[in-house]
């Protein structure tokens, strides 16, 4: 039995945003992304606006050797936030880290500064402009 475990990213409207903006700053590679609007929709019994239509309704993205997806929420639908789950960028080099630290932070927030750990030599979180946690590990040289 094979099983994989993917990140999945929900946001309220910012999705299409989000994946534009993993694709510069992480260097996503876009592999798959349908809208509302392109779906099975029920538009005699549940018409849609055109802004619903254009929410994203699943996106395949490839950072490395990692897929991630990122949607919107069905209209209605509250995103909540908390910290019990987040992303970790594991990097082989602090300059690597240090330059995806910077990009995610611009416009987000920084929960823990980048710098030496006991277990790292270069280890930082930030929470980016769309709520997303992020922690930026650097692994140690053998």
């Amino acid at each position: 039995m094979n099983i994989e475990v993917n990140p999945f990213i929900m946001l309220e409207g910012t999705a299409r945003e989000a994946i534009s903006f993993y694709q510069e700053s992480l260097g996503a590679k876009l592999l798959f992304m349908q809208t509302v609007g392109e779906g099975p929709a029920d538009q005699e019994n549940a018409p849609l606006s055109d802004e619903e239509k254009a929410r994203i309704a699943h996106s395949v993205l490839r950072i490395g050797d990692t897929t991630m997806f990122v949607a919107d929420l069905e209209p209605g639908q509250t995103r909540q936030t908390g910290n019990g789950l987040n992303l970790c960028i594991s990097t082989s080099d602090a300059d690597t880290s240090g330059q995806l630290y910077n990009v995610l932070k611009e416009g987000g927030q920084v929960d823990i500064e980048l710098g030496p750990a006991y277990f790292s030599p270069a280890y930082g979180m930030v929470t980016d402009r769309f709520g997303v946690t992020f922690q930026i590990f650097t692994k140690r040289q053998q």
